[in-house]
């Protein structure tokens, strides 16, 4: 089951062993790009598991090869996974191999590296966002402004249920996150110490968009 530190109520740690695991492998900087992608993938699929621990379900009846009997079957399936351009990429095809009825959508969103704040380029998601539950995806949680703005934008779109995923966080992101949108939950695989005068976050994993794509 994740962790929720006192100090950030809308946080949940995914502490699983092999979760803590592949974050070890993806933090060694000797990881190489293949590898590299292939945890992301991993651990954002082991995470996807508590992300959708409460949706909703609903019974359905089912015929086995000996006799007529129910289950469950996820009711809506009204899943969204929108990933942040660029890093986000790399979450979206653990998830789906899970929920493969899921759509995905885009938020294209860099940070200005003067003033650490977000710039967004582009936007598109499907058209009954009312009705979907989102999933958030971005590998980091640092200053927390590229995290807030992508939910600010889902909210102006009409999205009401947002979760936001990340694989490492740092406290700073997560307070602001959580000051501008308390009511959006956070999960993480790592709770690191702190940003450095850059906005890196330290002990970290480098630049993930860098790492994933070979452009380090």
């Amino acid at each position: 089951m994740p962790t929720s530190p006192r100090r950030f109520p809308t946080l949940s740690i995914v502490d699983h062993p092999l979760v803590r695991h592949k974050i070890t492998l993806l933090r060694d900087r000797a990881t190489p790009t293949k590898q590299f992608k292939e945890l992301v993938d991993e651990i954002a699929m082991l995470m996807a598991y508590e992300a959708t621990r409460d949706l909703a379900l609903e019974p359905v009846p089912v015929d086995t090869p000996l006799e007529t009997t129910s289950g469950w079957s996820v009711r809506g399936k009204k899943l969204t996974l929108v990933p942040i351009l660029r890093a986000g990429l790399g979450m979206v095809e653990g998830i789906l191999r899970l929920m493969p009825s899921a759509r995905v959508g885009h938020i294209g969103l860099y940070r200005d590296h003067e003033t650490l704040e977000p710039v967004d380029y582009y936007f598109k998601v499907p058209g009954d966002v009312g009705e979907r539950d989102f999933l958030l995806l971005d590998p980091m949680l640092a200053t927390g402004g590229s995290a807030s703005a992508a939910v600010s934008s889902l909210k102006r779109a009409g999205a009401t249920r947002i979760r936001f995923l990340c694989l490492v966080a740092a406290p700073e992101g997560v307070e602001r996150l959580a000051r501008e949108h308390p009511d959006v939950p956070i999960l993480t695989a790592a709770l690191d110490r702190e940003l450095n005068a850059h906005g890196y976050i330290l002990p970290g994993l480098g630049d993930a968009g860098d790492r994933l794509f070979g452009t380090r």
